[in-house]
């Protein structure tokens, strides 16, 4: 590694390090080091410095959305602990390290609604802009105040607004780029502790309340917790179902004019009843679909492909891919693959994997 990283303050070396136990997946090999930037000034600091020396850097947040290859890997990890939060009246500013639910418990347990409907999601605050993390009718672009990033070609450290990030669904100008690092994030907050309206009909019914109502946001929290824990999608050590990478396919957004073909595709599989009932919602360039519904009524069940398997779909939930406790990063490709090239086959509707992929690809 460059000697110059030994002189950068709160920068700490962390040895023999294995990417295994660091992402949720529980999957990857050994970098050539692992450094912690325990400030956001010692995090653009590594990577400015690694950059210099042309190393190969992987910045890690809670690697909860990484697929990442077995091996020695030729990279340095620098990994974003950075943990200073702020609240305001109408907000908070948090370090990229901090983990993302324990931001969120805070914010509800402060009296602060709006990020109750995205409780639960594993990873850090870091991540959420470059995902455009979302859930229950609820995405990170709705609240975005603004986000530190150091621009790893021009070297500035700067505060931009959200409007340059290009988010969209699920995805931003960040996502699979090494141009920037995210390295604190500012979300406006309600001070009423009121919820963000409720969109997702589950949750609605749940609550008891009509689609587009805002509600107290501890209520909220506790039922999506209580969702996602049914689904097998929140962390748990004990859990298999919870040794994954989340969604692993983003919801396909299909173009108005082909939405009739791929019903008669689905009624022709499952009949008319069941394509009748497909779940659709109208989205910006279309109408999104359900990639956990496709893919069950392409013949992919829970639990898929067997007991046995190492790597399988979730007992709880068709749409994650998990890692039953010696899975390797080949076998949840083929799985991968073999779900996506089914639901295309099946559908015409192709499935795009979420997590980023270090290493490997699908």
């Amino acid at each position: 590694m460059p000697a110059a990283l030994a002189e950068v303050p709160d920068l700490v070396v962390v040895p023999d390090s294995s990417l295994a136990d660091l992402t949720t997946l529980r999957i990857g090999g050994r970098p050539r080091a692992l450094v912690e930037g325990r400030t956001a000034e010692a995090v653009a600091a590594a990577v400015r410095i690694l950059d210099d020396a042309g190393v190969p850097v992987l910045v890690l947040g809670g690697g909860s959305n990484l697929v990442v290859a077995e091996g020695g890997l030729d990279l340095v990890v620098v990994a974003v602990r950075n943990h200073d939060v702020t609240f305001g009246e109408d907000m908070v500013c948090s370090g990229a390290g901090v983990t993302w639910d324990d931001l969120v418990a805070e914010s509800v347990e402060r009296g602060l609604g709006g990020l109750e409907c995205l409780s639960g999601i594993p990873g850090s605050v870091g991540a959420t802009p470059v995902q455009n993390v979302g859930a229950y009718g609820v995405e990170v672009a709705q609240l975005l105040v603004r986000v530190r990033l150091y621009d790893r070609a021009s070297r500035e450290d700067r505060w931009v607004d959200p409007v340059e990030l290009g988010l969209d669904y699920r995805t931003s100008v960040l996502k699979n780029t090494d141009r920037a690092v995210v390295l604190e994030v500012e979300f406006r907050l309600d001070p009423d502790g009121l919820s963000e309206p409720i969109r997702y009909a589950e949750l609605a019914a749940r609550l008891d309340v009509e689609p587009g109502e805002r509600t107290d946001a501890a209520q909220v929290r506790e039922t999506v917790l209580a969702l996602r824990r049914g689904k097998g999608m929140v962390l748990d050590g004990e859990d298999h179902d919870t040794w994954s990478a989340g969604s692993f396919f983003t919801n396909p957004v299909v173009p108005s004019e082909e939405i009739d073909a791929v019903r008669e595709r689905v009624e022709a599989r499952v009949g008319a009843a069941q394509a009748g009932r497909m779940p659709r919602f109208d989205a910006d360039g279309g109408v999104k679909l359900s990639a956990g519904w496709l893919i069950e009524r392409a013949g992919f069940a829970k639990g898929h492909p067997a007991p046995d398997a190492p790597a399988r779909l979730s007992t709880k939930h068709a749409l994650a891919i998990t890692n039953r406790g010696s899975a390797t990063a080949d076998d949840v490709i083929a799985l991968a693959r073999e779900v996506r090239d089914g639901v295309r086959e099946a559908f015409g509707v192709e499935l795009r994997p979420e997590p980023v992929w270090v290493g490997c690809a699908i």
